[in-house]
């Protein structure tokens, strides 16, 4: 499977009439370049492309958008390299607290859930909570007692541990107790999320995270926030956010973006990227992947780099981290 070089420019729009597209992130604010080796690029490479697989194997046969980016988001959380299920990061008491969402855009439903830990696959506890509760969002024990009931896969809290990611607390614990301020951004923030256009022109977005490492407990980010992190709908576009996720809540910055296409006409690519500006001005960092209901695509971000991948009808998947000329499709 073939990734575009990371100097490559992006392809041009899809033809809205029959094609599909699926864009996914795997978080921002990455390891920075002099700190990234060939090997380890490649295992993100890997992972990202597996991801884009999944989704692809469901829109290549005419699926649907919903069920695509689900799939896509399972894969990511199901690899250790990325802040979601398996990855997850911990709080500052060493536990781990994931939340998730998915948006449909065809009928604007929408799931979510907060500061769990059991289900293997939180974007599953909130495509549940979507199809199977008259709720939205759903949040602590609540929250695993419903996904109990709806025999989701659930796991011991062990499941969840990475040497790598109690390492990073561990360095963010002794950052906090020297006062000093978090200067990695890949401890910062990091999110997995993927957004689709399907054959029949309806759109989807799914969100999940394991928040930021050594965060309060109870803090929720913005990814089950539905318009903040999360956001899908048809006479717009779908959008999937990861970084500094108090600026994300703040500014709504999915639904900010789906607004100016709507509302203003603006194109996905200059919506998305505005957005995005206007974020890192106010001290936001982070971005986001977002699909239009004609299957174009945006991929902006404001920090250091992004992992992040699309695919699109020629199923032809590429993958980036830096590169900030590959930002739309």
């Amino acid at each position: 499977m073939a990734r575009r070089p990371e100097h490559a420019h992006a392809d041009a729009p899809e033809d809205a009439s029959s094609g599909y597209a699926l864009a996914l992130h795997g978080g921002a604010g990455t390891l920075r370049r002099d700190s990234i080796d060939v090997a380890q690029a490649a295992r993100f490479h890997g992972g990202l492309r597996r991801a884009l697989a999944a989704g692809r194997a469901i829109l290549g046969e005419g699926g649907r958008a919903l069920d695509a980016v689900t799939a896509a988001v399972v894969a990511l959380e199901d690899d250790p390299l990325f802040n979601a299920g398996h990855g997850a990061v911990y709080t500052s008491a060493g536990t781990h607290e994931m939340d998730a969402a998915v948006m449909d855009g065809r009928d604007c439903r929408a799931g979510a859930i907060a500061g769990i830990c059991g289900p293997r696959n939180p974007i599953l506890a909130a495509r549940a909570v979507m199809e199977h509760s008259p709720h939205i969002l759903l949040a602590g024990e609540g929250a695993l007692v419903f996904c109990r009931s709806q025999h989701l896969v659930m796991v011991d809290a062990e499941y969840f541990h990475t040497s790598t990611r109690w390492q990073a607390l561990q360095e963010t614990l002794a950052r906090q107790a020297s006062g000093l301020a978090e200067d990695d951004e890949a401890r910062r923030h990091g999110t997995v999320g993927a957004v689709a256009r399907d054959r029949n022109g309806d759109v989807a977005a799914a969100t999940s995270t394991g928040g930021t490492t050594g965060k309060l407990p109870g803090r929720i980010g913005d990814s089950p926030l539905i318009g903040a992190g999360t956001y899908a709908d048809n006479s717009s576009c779908a959008v999937s956010a990861t970084g500094h996720g108090e600026f994300f809540i703040r500014f709504a910055v999915a639904h900010e973006i789906a607004a100016r296409v709507r509302l203003c006409g603006e194109p996905l690519a200059s919506a998305a990227r505005g957005v995005v500006e206007d974020l890192g001005h106010l001290g936001g960092s982070g971005g986001v992947v977002a699909v239009g209901r004609d299957g174009s695509l945006a991929l902006p971000f404001n920090c250091t780099g992004m992992y992040r991948g699309y695919v699109k009808s020629d199923g032809i998947p590429y993958t980036a981290i830096y590169d900030e000329a590959y930002q739309t499709a």
